[in-house]
This record gives structure tokens, sequence and C-alpha cells, in this order.
């Protein structure tokens, strides 16, 4: 039985951060019955695994912007009101993401610039290739467990992953997601586990997804609502709790491109001079970072970006080093802000 009990918010905010980074790697058995106790223990610990899953998938996002087509800036992305404040903030943000993202912010001053490796700065997701030919790329953080038989290939995922599944006929491919089900014959998909929903994009194909099982006594498992077909360039959203049944609805490209983001390779900084960070960049893009004053070169900086984002890492820049930057055609020059 649940208490009701007032419990310390300090401890239950640790609780819940060390209970989200545990389920996030995968949780054993063990681990799955102490974290149903600890949920059921009090009316507080979901409520407080929400809130910190959903600050951590805000500053992810800052992590995976990229800049839209427009021309306007988004006011609210890095536009503090006061900027003695809003370095304050900073320092707290960036701690805050080395705690639960390993991708802060910093600069100051080098004295040498040293000559890394040229692919040691690379960052690459995990890419498998499975017994049957099916090729799985797993988003950072994330675990699955493969549990192919005579007839049915089956993967529990924890976390996010893409499937470009190989055809096998009369033997379905199934992705179990917090105890959804995700099921393709020959098809590409990507499928993503939150806290209270399972997402599905196709993007080639098509697949039927099931909502959340039900285990029989026999160990067994039977879907607990009728299945949904999702087509090409369709999303579907499964709750993992309540009866609603869901639905395919179709994305934009832009969307699909938002949501297979992670899939993009990174550049990953610790105490880097801008230099050697620049000249990354510059390796992997067409629009070039120039430094024009030498002594902004030496700047150390540490973050995570894709390889692409050239103007998100740029407009970082700005905001963190008091560094100004001017778009020349295929050039970006960077000078000390005045």
């Amino acid at each position: 039985m649940a208490s009701s009990e007032p419990i310390d918010p300090h401890r239950l905010a640790q609780e819940a951060a060390g209970w989200a980074a545990r389920r996030d790697r995968g949780l054993s058995a063990a681990e799955q019955d102490e974290f149903v106790q600890w949920l059921a223990a009090h009316p507080q610990h979901a409520e407080a695994l929400r809130r910190h899953t959903a600050a951590f998938e805000r500053m992810m996002r800052l992590y995976e912007w990229q800049p839209g087509p427009s021309a306007v800036a988004n006011p609210d992305l890095f536009a503090p009101p006061r900027r003695r404040q809003w370095r304050r903030g900073l320092v707290a943000f960036a701690a805050a993401l080395v705690l639960a993202a390993g991708a802060a912010w910093w600069g100051r001053d080098h004295t040498t610039l040293p000559a890394p490796e040229q692919s040691a700065f690379l960052r690459l997701n995990e890419s498998q290739t499975l017994p049957d030919g099916t090729r799985v790329e797993l988003k950072e953080g994330t675990t699955m467990a493969v549990r192919f038989s005579a007839a049915e290939r089956r993967v529990v995922l924890f976390g996010e992953g893409h499937f470009d599944v190989a055809k096998a006929p009369g033997r379905d491919f199934v992705v179990e997601a917090g105890g959804a089900l995700v099921r393709a014959v020959g098809t590409a998909f990507n499928v993503r586990l939150g806290q209270d929903a399972l997402e599905v994009l196709v993007t080639e194909g098509v697949v039927q997804v099931e909502r959340p099982v039900a285990r029989t006594g026999a160990g067994t498992t039977v879907p607990t609502a009728h299945p949904a077909r999702v087509e090409a360039q369709h999303r579907a959203v499964i709750p993992l709790q309540g009866d609603r049944v869901p639905e395919a609805v179709r994305v934009s490209d832009t969307e699909m491109a938002e949501t297979l983001a992670w899939k993009a390779p990174r550049l990953q900084f610790s105490d880097t001079p801008l230099a050697v960070a620049v000249a990354e960049f510059n390796r992997r893009n067409r629009l070039q970072i120039v430094i024009a004053e030498p002594e902004i070169s030496t700047q150390a900086i540490g973050g995570t970006f894709q390889v692409n984002n050239v103007e998100g890492f740029v407009r970082l820049l700005e905001v963190t080093l008091d560094v100004k930057a001017e778009r020349r055609g295929t050039e970006i020059v960077l000078r000390r802000a005045p």
C-alpha cells in the first residue's frame, strides 16, 4: 500500500534521477521488481520521475538543436534577459548537463595547441547487424536484448533505435518496448521508448503496432488492444497506460529529419582549443569557419555537436565566449565581440 506521508524533496529528486539512469541503460529482473515497488511506495514517486525525464528531454533539445530555414532567430533558445544573471544560469545549466548528458560547455585560455588524431573527436552511434541481416542503430545509452527463435525474431528495446529489417517470409520481426509490440516483415522504422508512451516512426514499408501486452499465467503475451497499421512517413504514439487505441499520423520531411537527428555523427570536445574544434568542423562541412583574430583560437571549449551543425556551434560561441560571427557566403568569420 502506498504511503501518503511527505518525503524529503531533495532525496526524492536524487532517487528519481537514479532510477531514470538505471531504467535508460536497462533494468535487470531484480531491479524491475525493485523499481515497481519504489513507484508503488509513494504517490509522489511517479511524478518525480516524470519531472526528471521531462527536464532531461528539454536539455537534450539544446544538444540536438539545428537551425531551421527561417531567418528569424529563436528568442528563447539562448536569449537571457540580463547578461550577469544569464552567466550564472549558464554555469548551472552546464553543470546539469555534465551530470545528465555529458554535454557541458566552458571556455578559458590555453597556451598550446595540441595536434590530435583526425578521428579523436568523432563519435558514432552503435550499429549492429543481427543474425538475420537486420541492421540496427542505437542511440547513445540504449540497450537491447535479441531473442530469436525459429518462429519469430524479437528484440527487447530500452531506449531508442532505428531498425532496417531484413525480409524473412513467415518469420516476423518484433520490437518489444515498454510492453508494446512493433511488428514488421521487411521495412525500416524508428522506435523511441519514453516514460509514458512509445513512439514509432516508419521510414520505409509498413509496420503493425500493438498496445502494451498482458502476460498470462503460462508466460505468453497477448495484446490488450487492436493493432494499428503504420505506413511510411507516418508516426504512431502508443500510451503505455490506459486503453486508447494508437493512431498513425503523417509527418512532414522536417519532422522526420528532427526525429532522426540523433543518427547523425557527433563531434565531442573536452577542454579543446577552439582552433582545433573549428578544424574538425571545417574538415566535414562546406560552410567554413574562419578565426580572424589569433587570440580567439586558444580558447578552450567542451561540448557535443552534430557534425553538420555549424550554425548551432557558432551561435553557442557567440553567447558563451564573447565572440562575434559574420556570415560571408560559404564562410563564417569569428572575431572578438566589441
